[in-house]
């Protein structure tokens, strides 16, 4: 028995004791705060990694292809499986933003992507879990932009280009596999956050693409569907010669509307001096198109020049044209107008 207390004011229950934290308990509390942020199982971001590497390839290439830095310039009559490659889908309306190819704005996409997969793969210690959070959110809205913004295009490919690039659908398989991925990426704590942040992406996604795909799609598009790219630039009197020279000796151009090296030899010649040469129009859907004489000739590139019964396919400079064609002359190119 406690002995009693002399003085009643100050006797008072003893005070509850509290839980002391061990050394042990304060180590797993530390330990289970840094598990928090998990990456998942490591196998998703090597499969993220891998897949954002093909996306960077397929669209670099396709952007170094445009810019003229990557292949030959010609582009082929025999797209894979039945379409025109992505020379007609590049060269369209939509196939630029900001005045860059589009598939530049696709490439950035998934460098983007492969730098925030590999972080957890590379990184360790605290640096590693401070950049967790940003990965895994990188990864995953990221990728929902690009899947969806990728079922928009394929839209416009078959509703308003009417073509297929083999390219860009295997871009948006692409996409589409990084967004599943990303959802993979162990357990998400608020899933209510993850499908709201997700589903707002969508929507601005969406909201832009239809609003940048409709402004694209305006009337002057419309009616010049099926002709060739306007040539800008101005003619001086050695490209006139060289062109009237050209028609004498029945050269030919085979050419494609939507072909860009097509317009690419036009330009040296310059507005003038194109509008003077013999163009045959080989795409099926072009104007005045003359295709099955571009089955006959068996073309298989554009352009393709026809000078003296020889075909010879891929941009030509304008003094091996002059060549070919008998013109003694020196021709200077085209003017570029400002």
């Amino acid at each position: 028995m406690q002995p009693p207390c002399p003085d009643s004011r100050s006797c008072q229950n003893p005070p509850t004791a509290k839980p002391t934290v061990t050394s042990s308990r304060l180590s797993d509390r530390l330990s289970s705060n840094r598990r928090r942020p998990e990456s998942g199982p490591r196998w998703v971001r090597v499969a993220m990694a891998v897949l954002a590497t093909v996306g960077a390839i397929d669209t670099g290439s396709i952007t170094l292809s445009k810019w003229g830095l990557l292949g030959s310039l010609s582009c082929s009559s025999q797209g894979f499986f039945g379409c025109n490659g992505c020379d007609k889908v590049l060269s369209s309306a939509w196939g630029q933003l900001l005045g860059q190819p589009l598939s530049l704005f696709g490439f950035l996409a998934y460098a983007s992507l492969l730098v925030l997969a590999l972080l957890p793969l590379l990184l360790q210690g605290e640096l590693r879990n401070q950049l967790m959070g940003l990965s895994r959110w990188g990864t995953v809205l990221i990728s929902t932009g690009m899947a969806v913004f990728s079922v928009v295009l394929v839209g416009v490919m078959v509703l308003a280009i009417r073509d297929c690039c083999p390219f860009c659908i295997l871009s948006a398989a692409l996409s589409l596999g990084l967004f599943l991925l990303s959802l993979k990426q162990g357990e998400w704590p608020d899933r209510g956050q993850l499908v709201f942040r997700c589903v707002l992406v969508a929507l601005v996604v969406v909201l832009g693409a239809l609003g940048w795909a409709a402004a694209a799609d305006r009337p002057a598009v419309l009616s010049s569907r099926g002709a060739p790219i306007p040539v800008t630039s101005v003619s001086n009197p050695s490209t006139l010669a060289l062109a009237e020279r050209l028609t004498e000796t029945g050269a030919v151009m085979y050419s494609a509307y939507w072909c860009p090296h097509c317009n690419e030899q036009k330009q040296l010649f310059g507005k003038e001096a194109a509008a003077r040469l013999k163009v045959v129009e080989c795409a099926v859907d072009g104007q005045n198109s003359q295709a099955e004489l571009c089955n006959q000739k068996k073309i298989e590139g554009y352009p393709t020049w026809e000078i003296k019964g020889q075909l010879d396919s891929g941009v030509k400079p304008l003094q091996k044209l002059a060549e070919l064609s008998g013109y003694g002359g020196t021709v200077t190119n085209a003017t570029p107008r400002p």
